[in-house]
């Protein structure tokens, strides 16, 4: 039995089958590059959704660790902590003046926002919160409510009262659920797990408009899209917009589990001490990570090269719409790609895989690109002749049948 399929027996036998996994057991990650237990080499053009924002085992990063972790790795969140005031300060500087929460994740950042709507609300009676179809906002109860796609819900049910789904990029629609019961509208301006989709600039200026003309609170879910992935820090400062709180996670610990929200100043007493809580939120080893994360953006000109990489990546992909006709779309922003095909995409992602790529298939048919930040033109050309490779031999196959206009 190779180390393989041993390792991959002990996960069969103790670990809670909730995932569908590739039979591949990685073991070692530098830059943009994977290997595995039997030491075959990948590019990485999906590292761990976004959560691997500068490559893997990034050296400013692993030093901040390493230098924590010899120091002091946890404190309760009841004494002051040397790190987390300095990483909420670039955090707020970087986006809007506000405070900070932090704590481990997407989800339960989201988890934190909604209890601070639901805070907003309750003073004239509002509890509602509106958010988009095709949304994600996390697997726990409130958020996974929140998501709007029913196939994450099912089974979990009954779920909590108040949430309500909205068309994305209709305002229109979003209009006519808002009423005298709504506390807050929460959007992914670029919806990842959705399929790609990006809010266009009319309809998040018209999302923020009716925000302040109803005085509700405007959460944006930035936890796929924040830490530079669009080409801003965050990408709601590609729009004429701000929103009164910002939930983030992945990518904001380069690797190392931490999640946070920001609210604006004007809000931040909805949250006074005893109302909300995280024991492992913020503490030393993850927000070292996180500074750490934010100096080698800066210092690195990784935003510089996102928008560069990003419009390279995007003239690249429209030509191979030329050359296959089962291509509907190429849509999003910066790093955050999705090539919609005719058909379901997960045979596309396998065969890849086999050959040394690693890329996401959402929504079903959209294949998502989310390479790292600091991702170089040699290796995105390295990904496409891959992708292209395996696109044409599934044309050869018949394997896309469906024409482009359908």
């Amino acid at each position: 039995m190779t180390e393989t399929q041993q390792l991959i027996k002990d996960y069969d036998r103790y670990v809670l089958n909730t995932y569908t996994r590739y039979p591949v057991v990685m073991v070692k990650g530098k830059g943009s590059w994977l290997w595995d237990a039997e030491g075959k080499k990948y590019l990485d053009f999906f590292p761990g959704w976004g959560v691997s924002a500068l490559g893997h085992c990034h050296p400013k990063v692993v030093k901040a660790i390493r230098r924590q972790a010899g120091k002091l790795l946890h404190m309760p969140n009841n004494y002051y902590s040397e790190w987390q005031g300095k990483l909420a300060k670039v955090i707020s500087k970087k986006s809007f003046p506000g405070k900070c929460f932090f704590c481990n994740s997407g989800a339960e950042a989201n988890e934190g926002a909604i209890k601070l709507a639901r805070r907003f609300g309750q003073e004239n009676g509002r509890h509602e919160i509106v958010t988009m179809q095709s949304s994600f906002h996390g697997r726990t109860l409130a958020a996974v409510t929140a998501t709007g796609q029913e196939k994450y819900r099912q089974g979990f049910g009954p779920l909590p009262p108040g949430f309500k789904y909205a068309p994305f990029n209709k305002l229109d629609e979003l209009s006519k659920l808002v009423s005298d019961k709504t506390a807050a509208i929460m959007l992914e301006l670029i919806q990842g797990e959705g399929g790609i989709n990006v809010a266009s600039p009319k309809y998040a200026e018209g999302v923020r408009k009716i925000c302040d003309e109803r005085d509700i609170l405007l959460i944006v879910d930035e936890v796929q899209t924040g830490g530079g992935r669009t080409g801003s820090y965050f990408a709601f400062q590609n729009y004429a917009i701000e929103p009164d709180l910002m939930t983030l996670a992945k990518s904001l610990g380069g690797g190392v589990a931490i999640g946070a929200f920001i609210v604006k100043d004007t809000f931040a007493h909805l949250l006074p001490p005893g109302t909300h809580a995280s024991t492992f939120g913020g503490n030393s080893l993850a927000c070292a990570a996180g500074l750490a994360t934010f100096e080698a953006i800066e210092e690195e000109n990784i935003l510089d090269n996102v928008s560069k990489i990003g419009g390279y990546l995007r003239k690249k992909l429209e030509g191979f719409k030329k050359k296959f006709s089962f291509i509907k779309e190429v849509r999003g922003t910066g790093v955050m790609l999705g090539i919609e095909l005719g058909i379901e995409c997960k045979e596309v992602v396998e065969k890849c895989l086999e050959k040394g790529l690693i890329i996401n298939c959402t929504a079903g048919r959209v294949l998502r690109l989310m390479p790292a930040l600091n991702i170089s033109e040699r290796e995105v050309d390295h990904a496409l002749a891959i992708i292209e490779e395996v696109l044409a031999e599934m044309l050869k196959n018949s394997k896309f049948q469906a024409p482009n206009n359908k």
